[in-house]
């Protein structure tokens, strides 16, 4: 069965969800995964999806025509096989949450960390929160860390940048629970 990514954007208003899910219905499409959020005012969807006869971009047809007459952006993209698989994450989950004044050149030294030592970013959301005179840029980071690397020196490595960056971070384990 052949899978697809599909991302849908637009302005944010109450109701996108349930219009985009309503059409992966009357599709007999079914949702894999999927990850929606609010980025600035507008709304961000990305799902995994399958249809049991679709194999190609082309059997939607004009399936999401609905949706972009109604100011949503939409696109399709077929996944290469595997790609609908959750992976076997292994290693201690961890969240690192960075607090401090909005300012540019927050993200990339934090991250960059991260990668250098190959830890894997599971998810990574940022906000502005506050009054707009005095915004709080917020970012939280989910990871895995991998054998070689405990909580402990990840903290040792984000108390330097802290200093360096002039912003709050912290790190604390969030060990998954198993149903």
């Amino acid at each position: 069965m052949s899978h697809f990514a599909l991302t849908v954007i637009g302005r944010d208003h109450p109701g996108i969800v349930a219009q985009v899910t309503e059409t992966l219905y009357r599709l007999g499409c079914n949702i894999a995964d999927s990850s929606c959020t609010i980025l600035g005012g507008q709304f961000a969807m990305i799902l995994i999806i399958s249809h049991p006869q679709y194999d190609s971009l082309e059997s939607f047809g004009e399936a999401f025509d609905s949706l972009e007459e109604s100011g949503l952006s939409v696109f399709v993209r077929v996944l290469q096989p595997g790609g609908e698989a959750s992976p076997q994450l292994h290693g201690e989950f961890c969240l690192i949450s960075v607090y401090g004044s909005d300012k540019p050149g927050i993200v990339y030294p934090v991250v960059k960390e991260l990668g250098d030592r190959q830890i894997n970013i599971t998810d990574l959301n940022t906000k502005l929160v506050g009054p707009p005179e005095r915004p709080v840029y917020v970012m939280m980071i989910e990871a895995i860390l991998p054998p070689n690397i405990s909580l402990e020196q990840l903290t040792e490595v984000m108390a330097e940048l802290k200093a360096k960056l002039q912003v709050d971070i912290s790190v604390r384990d969030i060990t998954p629970v198993e149903l």
